[in-house]
């Protein structure tokens, strides 16, 4: 009966095309802890949606088909560095809020947030959104492979096809970074603006991730404006929030300010 209730609760909540392709593990998560706090029907949905609106929705200005974005792919140069290919990167980071914001500072973003540990082999990118199309701006190894994951599964096969096109070395899988982490072996993390986010499902799971994360360094980001273009003291929020993160844990942090999002890379 319980198993019943639990995957009524499911297809409601993802039959709303919103969230018909988020990971079947994060939301059957929010809807056990849903219907542990004794929440059901009509209240149960609308607070499992809350939540992953919280956690990733409320970046999507629109929801996205990839099926016309894909084609395109294939007709792509096999030249991260090309313009067209840039171009096409640039409209992708353009779809979701959190790389929209990044792009005024993107020349200049990685190449000064990861150059002291430059050329970059190996990334692992966790809750990734639209960042992997970020690739051409980044300094990069000659040879380099990248992972990532997210919660979106039509957005993770879509980045899965860009890569496979450009033959790009790793992969793209769905996650859920509460339960656990994807297990590589790389040089640097990315965690961009995303321990806000996963706050909203659980307080603790900042501190615990970036004790979890096995990569030599983590590239750690806030941002210091709400998605409504609101500063509301973020910048100084997040900074005491970050460095609440990390005391006592001995490990090197440099720190970057850009006039949308502060930066820290952690070395461990």
């Amino acid at each position: 009966m319980a198993n019943e209730r639990l995957e009524t609760l499911i297809e409601k909540v993802q039959a709303n095309p919103k969230y018909q392709f988020i990971s079947r593990e994060l939301v059957s998560r929010l809807t056990e802890d849903a219907l542990k706090k004794g929440l059901s029907g009509k209240s149960a949905v609308k607070a499992i949606r809350n939540k992953l609106h919280q956690v990733g929705g409320a970046y999507f200005r629109q929801r996205i088909d990839y099926e016309k974005p894909q084609k395109l792919v294939s007709g792509l140069p096999r030249d991260l560095k090309s313009d067209q290919v840039k171009d096409f990167c640039t409209r992708m980071m353009q779809s979701h809020a959190s790389t929209a914001e990044r792009l005024p500072i993107l020349d200049h973003f990685f190449q000064t947030c990861l150059e002291s540990i430059a050329p970059v082999t190996s990334i692992v990118d966790l809750a990734c959104g639209m960042n992997p199309f970020a690739i051409p701006w980044m300094p990069l190894a000659n040879r380099f492979s990248y992972h990532a994951c997210d919660i979106y599964l039509d957005m993770v096969g879509f980045i899965r096809e860009f890569f496979k096109h450009n033959e790009i070395e790793g992969d793209i899988t769905a996650c859920d970074l509460v339960i656990r982490l994807p297990q590589v072996d790389v040089q640097v993390a990315f965690l961009l603006k995303s321990i806000p986010c996963l706050e909203q499902v659980d307080k603790a799971i900042g501190d615990r991730l970036l004790d979890a994360i096995q990569a030599q360094h983590i590239l750690v980001s806030f941002p210091v404006r709400s998605l409504g273009g609101q500063k509301k003291g973020m910048l100084d929020f997040y900074k005491n929030h970050f460095y609440d993160l990390v005391t006592g844990k001995g490990w090197k942090i440099q720190e970057f300010t850009f006039p949308t999002e502060l930066a820290f890379l952690v070395t461990k």
